[in-house]
């Protein structure tokens, strides 16, 4: 695809030291793409705010909560593009070796819904164990619906702009469960859902959990399941 039909939706939040360097160094590179990016922050400093706002093509917004800061970026970004790429702010290697292969490579047509930027087999096992656990309970109930298999966690994907009204009927407080809702509302009307699958293995920072990690996890787990059922029973006509 073009990337001139493309804006790059993300959030960011940053509440210690370690996590600014870590989105610096990715928005850095995220940067250097030159594709316009949509980046609603979520209350962290006000020099990381005007870092952001040196990128002459951010444009960035302030929004509190992962879904309101998830909703800003998405329908920006649709405002002015045929597609969204939405992706987490701190996939470094990501951004650096696969971003503009993936949007080169993939090919969208006028009934493309969704691509999804999905790990291979060998990439998951680099993940911790309790992250391949519930991601892949996560996976498996998206193919219970969508009926396709493949990785729906990793994080970045392309989604058709034209899908955003449909984004209208989630609540605020509904965290990661907007991404499978979105998945099987692509499904559901029909439309073309691919994945692009590559060796996105975990950071060698990110690769042990902790007691917190892992209570995390089970909440990503809750939401995802919550969004992917509410998904099923919403009235598209509306």
């Amino acid at each position: 695809m073009r990337t001139t039909d493309v804006g790059i939706a993300t959030i960011s939040l940053v509440r210690n030291d370690d996590e600014e360097q870590v989105l610096r160094s990715s928005l850095e590179q995220l940067a250097k793409l030159n594709v316009p990016v949509y980046i609603t922050d979520g209350g962290s400093s006000k020099k990381f705010v005007e870092f952001l706002k040196t990128v002459s093509h951010f444009s960035v917004f302030e929004a509190r909560g992962l879904w309101p800061q998830a909703r800003k970026s998405v329908t920006e970004a649709a405002k002015a593009s045929r597609f969204v790429f939405y992706t987490e702010p701190d996939k470094l290697d990501f951004f650096s070796n696969h971003l503009i292969k993936m949007l080169k490579e993939i090919r969208v047509e006028e009934n493309t819904g969704l691509v999804l930027a999905s790990r291979s087999a060998n990439a998951f096992s680099t993940f911790p164990l309790f992250q391949q656990m519930t991601e892949t309970a996560i996976n498996n109930c998206c193919k219970e619906i969508t009926g396709k298999e493949m990785d729906y966690c990793y994080g970045p994907f392309l989604f058709n702009a034209q899908l955003i009204p449909y984004l209208n009927v989630l609540d605020e407080n509904c965290g990661w469960g907007w991404r499978p809702f979105l998945f099987a509302t692509v499904h559901r009307l029909g439309l073309k859902m691919e994945s692009y699958v590559g060796d996105f293995n975990c950071p060698q920072g990110q690769r042990e959990d902790d007691a917190t990690e892992r209570i995390y996890r089970m909440k990503q787990l809750t939401q995802n399941i919550n969004g992917l059922t509410q998904a099923t029973a919403i009235d598209l006509n509306k």
